[in-house]
């Protein structure tokens, strides 16, 4: 077990974060998971049933104390650090003519600074492992749709994921920027549900997550676009 590699993430207790979590648990992997609602964590860690193999951190990705708290707490408990997903994220379901600036805040802090505040705290362990770090964007941040301020929010996620690629890659660490189309998770429940159409499950996400760490040494993946197919 001490030899297990170790991936914390952010927003891990529901969604694409829960299933990565799962999956990289049933490999025998260490898995940190972070989220505001401490309630949830407990019941994902009640039901991943993992032991010792398992830490679950409350805490809000877009509060650098609570990140820098959270990368220490799992290099403390597991001892080191291999890979980090920032997961997080969040949509106002609204525009820029007609949304509300208060939800945008949120959305910007969580979406934008919450990925930049995990590389920054984990840079120095990640260092040390030559480990990986996994930005998860959105379809939403290469394809501009009309008015949509969530979509702003994920195409400063590909900017930032190669952006960071540039300054890591000397020290042997590998970005990878996931870029999902529609994913049928809890994340549309502020919007009534998972709208209509194809759509990608979270295990799906996850799986692809999983094929990227698995990736030979000396392969760097710089960006993963996920979409569903067409229905028949």
């Amino acid at each position: 077990m001490a030899d297990a590699p170790v991936t914390l993430i952010t927003g891990g207790a529901a969604g694409i974060g829960a299933a990565t979590a799962e999956r990289l648990l049933r490999r025998g992997h260490r898995v940190a998971v972070t989220g505001r609602d401490p309630e949830r964590l407990a019941r994902f860690a009640a039901g991943a049933d993992a032991g010792q193999r398992l830490a679950v951190i409350p805490g809000d990705a877009a509060d650098p104390t609570a990140v820098e708290r959270a990368v220490r707490t799992t290099v403390e408990r597991f001892g080191r650090l291999d890979t980090v997903v920032a997961n997080a994220g969040m949509a106002t379901f609204d525009a820029v003519d007609d949304g509300d600036p208060q939800g945008w805040r949120e959305m910007v802090l969580l979406n934008v600074l919450g990925p930049a505040l995990l590389v920054r705290a984990a840079l120095p362990s990640l260092r040390r492992t030559r480990g990986r770090i996994i930005l998860v964007g959105s379809l939403a941040g290469l394809v501009a749709t009309r008015g949509n301020l969530y979509g702003a929010t994920k195409w400063a996620v590909t900017g930032l994921a190669e952006n960071v690629r540039l300054m890591v890659a000397g020290d042997g660490i590998r970005v990878t920027l996931i870029a999902p189309g529609r994913v049928d998770t809890t994340f549309w429940a502020p919007a009534g549900g998972t709208p209509e159409g194809g759509s990608l499950t979270a295990g799906q996400i996850a799986d692809s997550i999983l094929w990227v760490l698995g990736q030979p040494e000396g392969v760097d993946l710089a960006s993963l676009v996920i979409r569903p197919m067409p229905a028949h």
